[in-house]
């Protein structure tokens, strides 16, 4: 952690990266050739070498690194990385509290001043997730400061980069005591169950707190609800638990089916009255619509990215398509809950892709309420675009 690069920033970025941008664009810096190892510290500089801010090397998506401070004089040591987990977790002192949300993220990157790094609580286990080599050489740094703030049974850890195969699933555990996985975790008093030791997902997507305790308290009541791409049927669960009279949860991969199972079982919700499909979400589109079947409630959250032998999905693109179908199986005044985690358009964009489904469609709608990231999840305030979760509660009308 001693290596420090001097980096020149291009003009045209400087304004923006002095007003609090914490990621560092590969095309925002002019000397890249001087760039060696992932971690090693970069100063940034204007073009007549005024200081702009002190950051890591690490690639990740467009960004070679994060900004970690702007102040001058600061250092990046154990202390440093202890400060900024203790700002965090005093954020959170509320969940911490609350006896009926047992799982909540603690650090969420730039947003809490640590990019490419979160950390999750799961019930007194803690999950690190790191998003780049650079970010994960302060490992000691950051265990060392968890390690000194928080009591924990265990901690486990996800390495989301390339690590040249290196890297295998029984690696996950980091320190404390090892789980006996699944353990079952509070959600607005729903049960969830989690593994922390089971490949890339835990789950539960907890960016969706918010929307799962909406759709339980004020649209499932009576109806006849539709979770596609379902993942673990979270969304169905708030549902049934919110009255629903059926749920259908549909995902093409085999292994949602044991998981659904298992998330509306430790609830208390008989399954077998549920309707659980493996299937592709299109192809389910059709069987619906040849059938005759229609939901008072739909829910479409598809991953920003998805291929299939038959098919390639982009929600930057097909998110229009997929809307489109939903509205075909959709009863007139029901409700769509249209959702995306792309990170590369913002909400007014994913507004008119919802518009033009519903006027390809003839139909009418209105917009009910809209939900970003919960607040746990910090976003850095001046950069809205670093809040990723956009959802949509639509009412569909009359054509």
């Amino acid at each position: 952690m001693t290596t420090i690069q001097t980096l020149r920033v291009d003009p045209k970025y400087v304004n923006d990266l002095k007003k609090g941008y914490p990621l560092i664009l590969k095309d925002a810096i002019l000397n890249k050739d001087a760039l060696q190892a992932e971690g090693d510290l970069i100063r940034l500089v204007d073009q007549h070498n005024r200081y702009i801010g002190t950051g890591y090397y690490g690639n990740q998506n467009k960004g070679i690194g994060w900004v970690f401070t702007t102040k001058e004089h600061e250092t990046i040591d154990d202390e440093f990385f202890k400060k900024r987990l203790e700002k965090a977790l005093s954020l959170r002192e509320n969940y911490y509290n609350d006896s009926n949300t047992t799982a909540f993220r603690v650090v969420n990157g730039e947003g809490d001043g640590i990019g490419g790094l979160t950390i999750d609580y799961y019930d007194g286990y803690y999950m690190a997730s790191w998003y780049s080599e650079g970010i994960y050489s302060f490992k000691e740094s950051i265990y060392n400061a968890l390690k000194e703030l928080v009591d924990f049974k265990g901690v486990y850890e996800k390495k989301r980069f390339d690590t040249k195969g290196q890297y295998t699933e029984q690696d996950d555990f980091v320190m404390g005591t090892e789980g006996d996985f699944p353990i079952i975790i509070k959600e607005n008093g729903m049960n969830f169950a989690v593994d922390l030791n089971d490949g890339a997902m835990t789950g539960i997507f907890l960016d969706q707190r918010d929307v799962r305790e909406a759709i339980r308290d004020h649209y499932a009541q009576d109806t006849n609800m539709l979770n596609t791409f379902s993942y673990t049927g979270a969304f169905s669960v708030a549902a049934a638990l919110g009255g629903a009279v059926k749920t259908t949860s549909v995902d093409l991969a085999k292994r949602s089916l044991p998981k659904t199972i298992e998330q509306f079982s430790v609830n208390g919700i008989d399954y077998e009255a549920q309707d659980m499909k493996v299937m592709d979400v299109f192809q389910y589109f059709k069987y619906a619509a040849r059938h005759e079947l229609k939901f008072d409630l739909v829910v479409l959250d598809p991953p920003s990215f998805a291929r299939n032998k038959k098919m390639t999905f982009s929600t930057a693109k097909d998110y229009p398509k997929l809307l489109a179908d939903a509205i075909q199986i959709t009863e007139k005044n029901g409700i769509i809950v249209a959702s995306t985690n792309n990170a590369s358009f913002g909400m007014k964009k994913f507004k008119t892709f919802i518009d033009q489904a519903f006027k390809d469609t003839n139909t009418k709608y209105k917009i009910v309420e809209q939900y970003g990231l919960p607040k746990d999840f910090r976003a850095t305030r001046e950069f809205p675009e670093f809040n990723y979760l956009k959802v949509v509660f639509i009412k569909k009308l009359s054509k």
